[in-house]
């Protein structure tokens, strides 16, 4: 059964051009589905609608939230449907199977003051990490691309000229973000006073580096970006992700185009998109409530 595993996590990577971490989310759910079902089932088309129930409520017995629930079902509920493609099995079970409600949550953004203050943080150094830190927090504002994308940029990526970016995106697919005046003026500083007292090794093509020469990971990013925000003293949880759900939502209620956001944020589907117009119309929502009649 571990085989037909092995091959959906191939599939997920070669034919779907999964990422790791996506694939390696997919091997532990699945992983933990077949230790349920391994001591009475011997095949997967032994699996029955009844078997499929029992896990999900051992799941919700073990206090799993929703959203975790569901993310669970859905990795065993597309197994199944590559176990039917593939001819490996004549029916899916999961075919009728429920995944349990989930409350969509609204992003966290920042207001445009809170950006601001928190933008301007690495300006009270002016050694080569502050210009390093002012530069990529210019550049996650101002593009919305996500943290894991930002640190694998290389200096080639980057033409302050022009002012753009090449980002690789998930499935490998590449994308070429427009930056603002701030955000090249920030890299060009960067690039020309403090990656130079940063890196150690000449071959190396990192654009944003740590201090030990190497390029800079997302944890370490989070870290540096976490002490900004108690610097800044916002009162409200922000982690990097939430620079990308404010240029997204700031754009929107600048009157760009869903589907011109979409293509910046590099997403494969336009409802992933929308939860942004939800957002902004939240916003209007209170701002009518607290409106003076």
């Amino acid at each position: 059964m571990r085989r037909q595993i092995d091959q959906f996590l191939t599939y997920l990577q070669v034919v779907k051009n999964c990422s790791e971490n996506t694939t390696s989310a997919y091997r532990n759910d699945l992983i933990q589905f077949l230790h349920f079902i391994s001591q009475d089932i011997k095949g997967w088309d032994q699996v029955t609608k009844r078997t499929l129930n029992a896990y999900v409520q051992s799941l919700q017995e073990r206090k799993y939230a929703s959203s975790t629930v569901a993310r669970k079902v859905a990795a065993v509920k597309s197994f199944f449907h590559f176990m039917l493609d593939q001819k490996i099995l004549g029916d899916d079970p999961t075919a009728t199977l429920d995944s349990p409600k989930v409350k969509k949550r609204l992003p966290q953004i920042l207001s445009p003051e809170n950006i601001e203050a928190l933008l301007e943080q690495p300006l009270h150094s002016d050694d080569s990490k502050a210009v390093r830190d002012k530069a990529f927090l210019e550049l996650l504002y101002a593009t919305g691309m996500r943290v894991s994308e930002l640190v694998s940029l290389d200096v080639g990526d980057v033409d302050t000229e022009r002012q753009n970016v090449r980002c690789s995106s998930k499935g490998n697919k590449q994308r070429l973000l427009p930056i603002s005046e701030r955000a090249k003026d920030a890299l060009s500083n960067y690039l020309e006073r403090a990656r130079s007292a940063l890196v150690k090794d000449p071959e190396e093509e990192a654009l944003f580096l740590n201090h030990r020469g190497r390029r800079l990971t997302r944890q370490g990013l989070w870290l540096i970006i976490k002490g900004y925000v108690e610097a800044a003293n916002l009162g409200i949880d922000v982690t990097p992700h939430t620079l990308r759900h404010s240029f997204a939502t700031h754009l929107l209620n600048g009157g760009a185009e869903l589907r011109e956001v979409q293509r910046l944020l590099g997403h494969a589907n336009i409802s992933t998109t929308q939860i942004y117009t939800e957002i902004n119309q939240s916003d209007e929502s209170s701002e009518a409530e607290d409106a003076p009649e």
